[in-house]
This record gives structure tokens, C-alpha cells and sequence, in this order.
């Protein structure tokens, strides 16, 4: 290749090349240039991307170099986190848990087995 406007032709991004001469860039700088550089070019994102992997595919070269994210790295502890717990009594066994005696609720449990046998009774069950 002679220089940057064919070899942004042969990519299909032939649009740029008035943008990479007016910058200065040609053929010698071409594997220095960032996501960032091409960015600040107003190269719009797709083409970057299709530009960089071109970079990356020069002469069969290192990949050009990208500011991407990496992932963090594992930890050998656990994390903590804060967590916030809510406890919502529908039935009313708070107001029974707080009653001094542990055998005041028998009463109540004998109404309730009484009011059961009879309903079965009246079932035949």
C-alpha cells in the first residue's frame, strides 16, 4: 500500500481519508493510534472498531493497542455488602412472643382444637 487514503479504500472507509491527512497520519503512525485518537477524529464507532481490527491485521501484527475494559481481579476474600432486612408480621406471633408466660396460650390452643374437632365432627371427617 502507497498510503492512508487506500489503505482506508481497501477497508471500505475511504470517507476518513481527508480527516487522517489533515491530522498528519499516514502509514508509519498508523499502529500508534488508540480508540481514543480515532474518537477525537470523529470516527464514528462501528468504524473504529472495523479500523483497529484492520490495524490489528497489518502485516499479521500485535493487535493494535485499544483502551478496553478488563476485568477485575478475583479476590481472595469475600465481599461484604450491606444488607437491609425487613420482617413484616401478618399473623401476629410477634405480639404472642412477647407474652411472659409460655403456657398463657394454651387456652387459646384448646378454643382452636375445640372449634376443630367440631368442624370435623360436622364433616364426618
Amino acid at each position: 500500500m502507497r498510503d492512508i487514503a487506500e489503505w482506508l479504500a481497501s477497508i471500505g472507509l475511504s470517507e476518513y481519508a481527508q480527516r487522517f491527512a489533515d491530522n498528519a497520519i499516514d502509514l508509519s503512525v498508523i499502529r500508534d493510534l488508540t480508540e481514543q485518537d480515532l474518537k477525537d477524529l470523529g470516527v464514528l464507532l462501528g468504524h473504529r472498531r472495523k479500523i483497529l481490527r484492520a490495524i490489528a491485521e497489518l502485516d499479521g501484527g500485535a493487535p493494535a493497542p485499544a483502551e478496553t475494559a478488563t476485568e477485575p481481579a478475583p479476590r481472595d476474600e469475600a465481599e461484604r455488602r450491606q444488607l437491609t432486612v425487613m420482617f413484616c408480621d401478618l399473623v401476629g406471633s410477634t405480639a404472642l412472643s412477647v407474652r411472659p408466660l409460655p403456657g398463657h396460650d394454651r387456652p387459646i390452643h384448646g378454643r382452636w382444637r375445640a372449634r376443630l374437632f367440631r368442624l370435623s365432627a360436622r364433616a364426618r371427617g
